[in-house]
């Protein structure tokens, strides 16, 4: 069995001036501005979800158990959707699905007319994203060796993502701004979803066999996953325990007075652009040291925890911008490490699986959090950093199983 592992920065290199590699880039650029109006689209959507749902007569306990359950829906479906797209290998039909799905929930929001019809709409928007993200990254896994590692691209990829999820909420502010009305702000979001369906159409004709993208694909024989892809789906989801939901951390600004109430937006919007900064400078890091850059990641990104829910504006600042380079991280180097790591015929189940099981552990981590919250904050400072450090010794074991010959 043959060992098969990321290119080398020589590799890289040589590749870049290829037709492959700008073929396999064009593609990655393509789908990365697909997901920035996507972004725009539903992270805008998010930002007013919960006072939009408070306007319709929902209560705090509705929104939080609505806003739960989608994320629930929409990492536990990919283990679904991965293996949908394994069996019958349609993976643009499947990706199309789930973006209409996507797109059309989220301007229909403002025609919900009941709190009802718009938690059903948020919860099936999630369903949207559930099902079209596994095939979706397994179409860009086949690009990655080509354009100089996987990386690369799933780091610019998500550089374009996170640089959507900052002009959405922002393009919200100022469509509430001039407006002042929810329903207004929701019907605007057509437009970056309409976009986002008109960029998905022109993807489908242009590259209708991304598995053709990659020339060389690993000879790995097509059996189960191996011990390294457990070990490493252990240690995220440790990580995803830990790592708090930005509206807990806004919570305790707002809470604890730390910032004035307007300054919260503009915590989102800084960490959503250093997170795509990060990606994209991270996933260069990832494909010329390894694998084993994620272990010192790690540890500095656990610190985030004491910060953020401190009582220090400037210290929950820096806080929140080592949460941000962890949401980096966890959107293009954490999926990137996956795809070396098991048989190519079922990278869209190992995606499935590996998100289905963060989110749920993520979710969990959550919910945790916010009941250590009420009791002392303190005693999330504490989980979150033992659960972020606790899946370090596993990340060593991964990268010295991968060392003597693993996959």
């Amino acid at each position: 069995m043959k060992r098969a592992s990321a290119p080398d920065a020589g590799s890289a290199s040589a590749a870049v001036g290829s037709a492959p590699a700008r073929r396999a880039l064009r593609f990655v650029l393509l789908v990365g501005v697909m997901s920035f109006f996507a972004d725009f689209a539903y992270e805008g959507m998010r930002s007013i979800s919960g006072p939009y749902l408070a306007l319709l007569g929902a209560s705090a306990t509705v929104v939080g158990v609505v806003a739960g359950a989608g994320e629930l829906f929409g990492y536990g479906l990919r283990l679904v959707s991965g293996r949908l797209s394994d069996r019958t290998g349609r993976f643009w039909p499947i990706t199309i699905v789930g973006y209409v799905v996507q797109m059309a929930a989220v301007p229909a929001l403002a025609l919900a007319g009941s709190w009802q019809v718009a938690a059903l709409l948020i919860i099936v928007e999630r369903v949207g994203k559930a099902t079209r993200n596994p095939p979706r990254d397994v179409m860009l896994s086949h690009a990655a060796v080509e354009m100089g590692g996987y990386g690369w691209a799933f780091g610019l990829h998500e550089a374009l993502d996170q640089a959507g999820a900052t002009v959405g909420p922002l393009a919200i502010a100022v469509v509430l701004a001039v407006h002042g009305s929810y329903t207004e702000a929701l019907a605007f979001l057509a437009l970056p979803a309409a976009l986002t369906l008109g960029t998905l159409a022109v993807a489908r004709v242009l590259y209708p066999r991304p598995e053709d993208l990659e020339s060389s694909p690993p000879e790995i024989a097509a059996r189960g996953f191996d011990r390294p892809f457990w070990l490493y789906l252990a240690a995220a989801a440790l990580v995803g325990a830990g790592f708090a939901d930005f509206p807990l951390i806004a919570f305790h600004l707002g809470q604890a007075s730390v910032v004035a109430p307007e300054v919260v937006p503009l915590f989102y919007a800084g960490a959503m652009a250093l997170s795509g900064a990060a990606a994209l400078a991270l996933g260069r890091v990832f494909d010329r040291v390894g694998f084993g850059v994620l272990v010192p990641l790690t540890v500095l990104t656990s610190v985030f925890a004491p910060l953020a829910f401190s009582g220090s504006a400037a210290a929950a600042a820096v806080g929140v911008g080592l949460w941000a380079v962890g949401m980096g991280v966890h959107e293009s180097l954490i999926p990137a490490a996956v795809a070396p790591m098991v048989p190519a015929s079922r990278r869209a189940s190992a995606y499935g699986l590996f998100t289905a099981v963060y989110g749920v552990a993520w979710f969990a981590g959550s919910a945790l959090m916010g009941v250590l919250y009420d009791v002392a904050p303190v005693a999330l400072v504490v989980f979150s950093v033992a659960a972020e450090l606790a899946a370090v010794p596993l990340l060593l074991a991964v990268q010295r199983q991968r060392r003597q010959g693993g996959r």
